[in-house]
């Protein structure tokens, strides 16, 4: 989607674009319940209320840092509360009506609506919504202007869903080579957070770790700086991580049903060869590419140095631009999928770059973003319906 041939403003008559909406929990929770959400009547008590810890002429306090503040301002009125928590009529309405202040010209009948997963029990409508909207002749907005324009967001808290953009091309459907991040994208954990906890400095690693990925520290230098705390560990410690490292919530399932249908599948990590080859062979993933970390003469314990090229986020980009060229795949039919400020550079090459449960600043610069209890939810993304994931899947 940040590709430079899809990012340029649309002024085709035939030209569309398609929104996917995920509403984004079954129980949903606000930061400023809806006046609905608890009833209750004149009749019910008050909370009890002192001052009996304040002596005579006593103020609460002089210090101006803990004087009770005003509460912060409530943002939209969550509008889900009134009408369902799932994608209904309303939402929807509001949703076209939303469009029609980006978009002059905009018609309604233009629109073609599809439910992509069934109704959960005793919902009346659906979590995951494909919409295509026909631009109209004279619109010349893109996909960036959507996704960051205020109108937008504020719909989307309005009703708590997530709306991605993309435009109705072939290649949103046919796609052919998915690459991964692995580190909090494909597994829960972080690998060397993992290898800290080892040595005891976990919180050490753990916030550079956090900076690094929320685009705060230069990637490499903070890799190098972690690696470095982890000398002494014995060089067996990837056979103990093994057993603690999990999956994150439906990734085997998707990188399944994503080669049922013929894609070329990749895991690029900023972590490291031994656990990343781990990953792919046991995901059946047909590319790995991770850093070297180097062992002692006496083959015991890690040193904390690197050895070989880092795989940085421009090494990430690269990567992905080979591994294409290889594999004979144009970049609209490449998906990325990563949490990372180190994995922006590699999604703005691909057709669609999705950052997953990703860091606040991903979140802001990524070409999508999906926030997710599965990773399944990548193929709504796709065009595949719940039922059509069902047949992948069996």
């Amino acid at each position: 989607m940040a590709h430079s041939n899809l990012s340029s403003p649309l002024s085709s008559p035939s030209a569309s674009i398609v929104a996917t909406l995920f509403y984004k929990s079954a129980t949903p929770q606000h930061a400023h319940a809806h006046a609905d959400s608890a009833p209750h009547s004149p009749r019910d008590a008050l909370p009890p209320t002192t001052l009996h810890h304040l002596t005579d002429g006593a103020i609460p306090t002089e210090n101006l840092s803990s004087y009770p503040l005003e509460p912060p301002t409530p943002g939209p009125s969550p509008l889900d509360h009134l009408y369902g928590s799932y994608i209904s009529q309303s939402c929807l309405t509001d949703f076209l009506a939303t469009l029609g202040k980006l978009m002059p010209g905009f018609e309604e009948n233009s629109v073609q609506t599809r439910s992509l997963d069934a109704p959960a029990p005793g919902s009346k409508g659906c979590r995951v919504m494909e919409i295509t909207i026909a631009l109209p002749p004279s619109s010349f907005i893109t996909l960036d202007a959507l996704r960051n324009d205020e109108v937008v967001s504020r719909f989307e808290r309005e009703w708590n869903v997530e709306a991605v953009f993309q435009y109705n091309s072939v290649y949103r459907r046919h796609k052919r080579l998915a690459v991964f991040d692995m580190d909090s994208t494909l597994i829960a954990q972080e690998v060397i957070d993992e290898i800290a906890r080892e040595l005891g400095v976990e919180d050490q690693v753990s916030a550079i770790t956090a900076a690094a990925m929320n685009g705060e520290l230069d990637f490499e230098a903070s890799l190098r700086k972690r690696c470095a705390l982890l000398k002494g560990v014995p060089s067996t410690v990837w056979e103990t991580l093994k057993p603690r490292i999990t999956l994150n919530c439906r990734s085997g399932e998707l990188v399944r049903a994503l080669k049922r249908l013929g894609y070329k599948t990749v895991v690029l990590s900023g972590g490291f060869t031994p656990m990343t080859g781990w990953l792919a062979g046991s995901l059946g993933l047909d590319y790995f590419y991770a850093n070297n970390l180097v062992v002692s003469d006496d083959g015991q314990t890690l040193t904390g140095e690197l050895t070989g090229d880092i795989v940085h986020a421009e090494r990430k980009r690269q990567h992905v631009l080979d591994i294409a060229k290889k594999e004979g795949v144009i970049l609209d039919q490449v998906l990325v999928v990563g949490d990372g400020a180190n994995d922006l550079p590699m999604m703005s090459v691909a057709g669609l770059g999705v950052a997953f449960n990703a860091k606040a600043r991903v979140q802001m610069e990524a070409p999508a973003r999906l926030n997710s209890q599965s990773l399944l939810d990548i193929l709504y993304l796709l065009g595949i319906s719940k039922e059509e994931q069902d047949v992948l899947l069996r």
